[in-house]
């Protein structure tokens, strides 16, 4: 019986033992679990890049070719010539001159769109609508460019309005063609009016 007793008692005593490293062996792993997960956390932290500085998007009026990405163009008149001049002609036209430049393009010139408002050659007030073409054919030379433009004219009243053809409604076509050079945002044209004459302009773009 003593014997029996002394094997109970060793069991017993394993028992408790295995019970105890049971006991202190679980905080130890997890211990070491969560230090691992905040090792690897650090190490993916280290091992990702900095974020880099977002890059600042460029104002278009910083545009290095201001002339070529502008949209709008304002310009004025500053000489108006004839190539027969009379009497009853008056030079000075006080030219109004918005236009719109397109993105779009077609026979490799840039749409364009505008509407001038001027005193024709007898003084009288008179505008000019119309759609065309702008084109940059130097590649040595962008900032020259030519223009085509094609719209309606109006305000060449009595006693003038056979001065232009095909005005019996006060209202007749017309063709311009031009040619210009700019400068940063600065630009000069030169504008044929037919077999009548000439202007000179200067105008600025805007983006």
């Amino acid at each position: 019986m003593a014997k029996g007793r002394q094997e109970r008692r060793r069991t017993t005593a394993s028992e408790a033992a295995g019970r105890n490293r049971y006991r202190t062996g679980l905080p130890a792993a997890l211990a070491a679990a969560i230090g691992m997960t905040f090792g690897a956390g650090a190490l993916a932290q280290a091992v990702v890049p900095a974020a880099t500085a977002p890059v600042e998007a460029k104002s278009p009026w910083d545009a290095p070719e201001p002339w070529r990405t502008d949209r709008f163009y304002f310009q004025t008149s500053i000489y108006t010539g004839h190539f027969n001049p009379s009497e009853e002609h008056v030079n000075h036209s006080y030219l109004v001159n918005p236009e719109y430049r397109f993105t779009e393009s077609w026979l490799d010139g840039q749409w364009i769109a505008g509407a001038g408002f001027f005193n024709n050659s007898f003084g009288q007030a008179s505008q000019y609508v119309y759609g065309g073409l702008l084109w940059r054919p130097f590649v040595e030379a962008q900032p020259l460019y030519f223009k085509l433009t094609a719209g309606l004219l109006h305000g060449y009243k009595a006693p003038y309005d056979e001065k232009i053809p095909f005005n019996k409604y006060g209202v007749a076509p017309a063709i311009l063609p031009s040619m210009g050079y700019c400068y940063v945002r600065y630009c000069s044209e030169l504008i044929i009016f037919g077999t009548a004459g000439l202007m000179v302009t200067v105008g600025v773009t805007v983006p």
